[in-house]
């Protein structure tokens, strides 16, 4: 079932994350967004925790999707619902890179082919637009979710999930491996371990467990606030802004998606959230670097604000298009082509051969009795 609050959600992480591209980085102005936005750049620089939201929806949604399942169908689902956009991003972002390289610009075209698999985070290419980092995460979160699915998608194996999943998270900072920290992701972790736990409470109901899992994920998620801080802001703004809102925000999050758990927003089920949440996916794929460029290029022909209504109504249109005329049709593709080559694969893969079942063994008298027998 579709819930309309969680397409709410997704869309308003999806806006908070563009205003905090579009209103506080410095690189589209070509110079201080502070001093093209005195106050309104103050608030958008929090927002980048619509990325944690994000992670925390998405483990949510992960766990509800993959109910029921086979690996294979689990994959397939995950494909054909994340490359079409993803594509179509990368090529337009491409175009918009190659045409105006004044933000960013493409080092070499086999960046663009690479970046098409989705992997690039694995092989140390740039990405095309630097959002994508979020994708890889993604990926190592599904890569890690698909063994539950092999075992089979039940309450036990979830909460098993969640409890090895956030031992490794805490583990993996101190421990000499690069392999555990590179798929524990200590710092995105606890966001989609919870979504997880709280779409248990859904699928079944609330209890110690479950809130003891979302509470330890919401104090561990507190031990990156002031890293990701800096890696969003930089030291100087970083330390001049409070942490406190970005705590906030993300105590919120935690709060409204339990509220979703819970049924509290079940009566909303307005039409529009639905289509709002079927472009979120597009427009996080294709506002950033496409957008820097487009404002950086136009910054002298328009005002500020008229310049951002412009791009963010242009990145909105073109989101709808890229969900109407290529990421369903495609996506469609892509599943019945992608389900056929899964069903191909099975049906040529003999069955295992079956495993003898030996007679059963006397026990130990009535043995001694068929040998008195004998005798």
């Amino acid at each position: 079932m579709r819930l309309a609050a969680l397409d709410g959600v997704r869309i308003l992480a999806a806006i908070a994350v563009l205003c905090y591209h579009y209103l506080a980085l410095d690189s589209g102005w070509g110079e201080p967004a502070a001093d093209v936005f005195p106050v309104a750049s103050a608030w958008a620089a929090y927002g980048w925790l619509g990325v944690e939201i994000f992670f925390l929806v998405s483990g949510f949604v992960i766990c509800m999707s993959a109910w029921g399942r086979t690996a294979g169908e689990f994959a397939v689902t995950r494909v054909s619902r994340l490359f079409p956009a993803y594509w179509a991003a990368v090529l337009f972002t491409a175009g918009v890179l190659y045409t105006w390289p004044e933000v960013s610009s493409v080092h070499a075209f086999s960046d663009v082919m690479v970046n098409l698999t989705m992997l690039q985070g694995g092989v140390d290419v740039p990405h095309i637009d630097h959002v994508y980092w979020t994708l890889f995460v993604e990926l190592k979160f599904y890569a890690l979710f698909a063994l539950v699915v092999l075992r089979g998608v039940t309450y036990r194996n979830c909460v098993l999930f969640c409890v090895l999943w956030t031992l490794a998270g805490v583990v993996a900072p101190t421990a000499d491996s690069t392999l555990l920290y590179f798929f524990a992701i200590p710092t995105y972790s606890p966001y989609f371990i919870a979504g997880i736990a709280f779409h248990l409470m859904r699928r079944f109901k609330p209890n110690a467990v479950l809130w003891a899992v979302v509470g330890a994920q919401f104090l561990l998620a507190q031990t990156y606030v002031d890293g990701r801080m800096i890696t969003n802001l930089g030291h100087a703004t970083a330390e001049r802004l409070s942490t406190w809102p970005a705590r906030a925000i993300i105590a919120c999050g935690f709060l409204v998606v339990a509220g979703i758990a819970l049924g509290a927003f079940d009566r909303i089920r307005w039409r529009w959230l639905r289509h709002a949440g079927a472009i979120t996916y597009p427009l996080y794929l294709i506002h950033m670097t496409a957008g820097l460029t487009i404002i950086h290029h136009f910054r002298r022909a328009l005002a500020p604000v008229p310049l951002v209504l412009s791009v963010t109504a242009t990145m909105l249109v073109l989101a709808w298009l890229v969900h109407r005329l290529i990421e369903r049709p495609l996506g469609r593709a892509l599943r019945t082509g992608l389900w056929r080559g899964v069903e191909e694969i099975r049906r040529s893969t003999p069955a295992p051969a079956p495993i003898p079942v030996l007679p059963a063994q006397p026990s130990a008298p009535e043995a001694e009795r068929v040998y008195e027998a004998r005798r």
